[in-house]
């Protein structure tokens, strides 16, 4: 055996120093890129989470802003359409007043009548206008949805379950019943 094969391990097997070193600085560098990623993924993650949390202070707040605009609208819907039906109501307290004023001295009742056909007629019209619908009823089925029954006869003239006769009009405003129409129904004679 020569000196040079004495040696039990190969060179290949040495590790020096030098390769030490640098494979610690390496591993070193792996770990501060590892720290630097995830330093920047949590400042990312940071920004993501201020943004969202920004996004919904905002829409809090426009909600909020919402709800107020919408209060304040309804409370003038009430406000002002009391004041557009008082306004179409007031033109007909103006014709009571002249008619009240030219029957002081007529004596013919004629008059009277077109006078009070003619007050009646506008204030079912301006009641119209702001969307009252007559309910009705004569001649029609029986519906509790709009009439109320006071009344029932027997009779074979009329289909059973058929207003005859209706003794006090009912009114709706829109699909709102506000007051039903009190009918006389017929039933099996």
């Amino acid at each position: 055996m020569t000196e040079g094969n004495s040696n039990p391990f190969k060179n290949e097997d040495i590790i020096t120093d030098e390769e030490n070193n640098k494979t610690e600085e390496q591993a070193a560098e792996t770990d501060t890129k590892q720290e630097v990623k995830e330093e920047n993924s949590d400042n990312k993650l940071q920004e993501e989470y201020d943004k969202l949390n920004q996004q919904y202070i905002r829409l809090a707040a426009d909600f909020e802003n919402f709800r107020k605009r919408q209060a304040q609208e309804k409370e003038a819907l009430i406000k002002y359409g009391t004041e557009t039906a008082l306004t179409n109501l007031l033109e007909v307290l103006d014709n009571f007043e002249r008619g009240e004023k030219t029957l002081e001295n007529t004596e013919d009742i004629e008059k009277v009548k077109e006078s009070f056909n003619l007050i009646h007629k506008q204030v079912f019209d301006s009641l119209s206008k702001m969307g009252l619908e007559e309910i009705k009823a004569i001649g029609e089925e029986f519906d509790p949805k709009f009439h109320e029954a006071v009344m029932q006869t027997p009779t074979d003239d009329h289909p059973e379950h058929t207003v005859i006769s209706e003794l006090q009009k009912g009114y709706k405003l829109g699909d709102k019943v506000l007051r039903p129409t009190m009918v006389n129904v017929a039933t099996k004679g």
